[in-house]
């Protein structure tokens, strides 16, 4: 596995390929994600790297204080670990850019949904509610009833019931990077990622791969044409004309288009049939 990065959501927007076409894409921001800490199976049970984001100078605990003051680090926005197999690429310090990712390739994104707060039955899990009238009274946006009677006398765990809506970790997997702007240090991803503006965003290299399909084809490939659309405006009679100008190239004008052999003539031009009678003996 190779380390990741921490990114930061700037919002939504329009991007245009190389074909014109008008893909729906998330910007995000990367600043200053360097190495705080090397995570080692001898020590720790497993191979990982810390990596933090951006700078912050306040709003910061003790024991952050003392981590940083222990690693000879900055103090930093936010820290996420990564896991990767080969520690020996890395140390402590060296700073991870956009350049880790390239045009083309897909990756999962990892990040909190936006809070929503407290909600009810019918927009947290989308029930129908009860009736407007007849018979219903005050709880028209209730979500029923919540259990049997006194056995089992308890409410099953999982009951979906009104609750906090929102702000849970999710993964949105197969991402295709359209962009990456090293000058101004942005990834544009296609499609839309989890979470607020100005969120923290967790992309690592996608974990289902899509071997079998090259990922840069994808931006670089030409509109194809069926085979019922080519042959919608093609003559009908296009290899006819084929045969009579191949023909008159070669200096023969007659052109026989019949594969049915011709009829026998004799010394006079007229066609010899058994059933007619040639000459004046017809008339007798």
């Amino acid at each position: 596995m190779r380390i990741g990065l921490i990114a930061k959501k700037i919002g939504m927007s329009r991007f245009f390929d190389s074909h014109g076409v008008n893909q729906c894409a998330t910007i995000l921001q990367v600043d200053k994600c360097k190495i705080l800490d090397i995570r080692n199976n001898e020590k720790n049970g497993y191979q990982a790297l810390r990596l933090s984001f951006g700078l912050a100078e306040k709003f910061l605990s003790k024991p952050i204080k003392g981590f940083l003051k222990k690693q000879n680090a900055k103090s930093h926005l936010t820290s996420r670990e990564f896991r990767v197999d080969n520690l020996g690429d890395y140390k402590i310090g060296d700073e991870i850019g956009v350049d880790n990712f390239e045009e083309g390739q897909f990756v999962d994104v990892s990040g909190n949904t936006i809070g929503k707060g407290f909600a009810g039955g019918m927009k947290r899990h989308n029930f129908s509610g009860n009736r407007a009238t007849h018979g219903v009274s005050i709880s028209h946006r209730s979500h029923g009833s919540t259990g049997q009677c006194q056995d089992p006398g308890k409410v099953f765990k999982g009951k979906k019931m009104a609750g906090r809506l929102g702000n849970v970790k999710r993964t949105i997997q197969n991402l295709l990077v359209l962009k990456v702007d090293k000058e101004s240090n942005l990834i544009v991803l296609k499609g839309s990622v989890p979470g607020p503006k100005g969120s923290f965003i967790r992309v690592i290299d996608s974990t289902k791969g899509k071997k079998k399909i090259d990922p840069k084809a994808l931006l670089k490939t030409e509109p194809t044409v069926s085979k019922s659309d080519s042959k919608k405006g093609e003559d009908p009679n296009k290899d006819n004309n084929k045969q009579d100008a191949e023909a008159k190239a070669s200096g023969n004008n007659s052109v026989v288009k019949d594969d049915k052999p011709s009829a026998p003539t004799n010394d006079q031009g007229t066609v010899n049939d058994s059933n007619k009678v040639e000459g004046n003996e017809g008339k007798n």
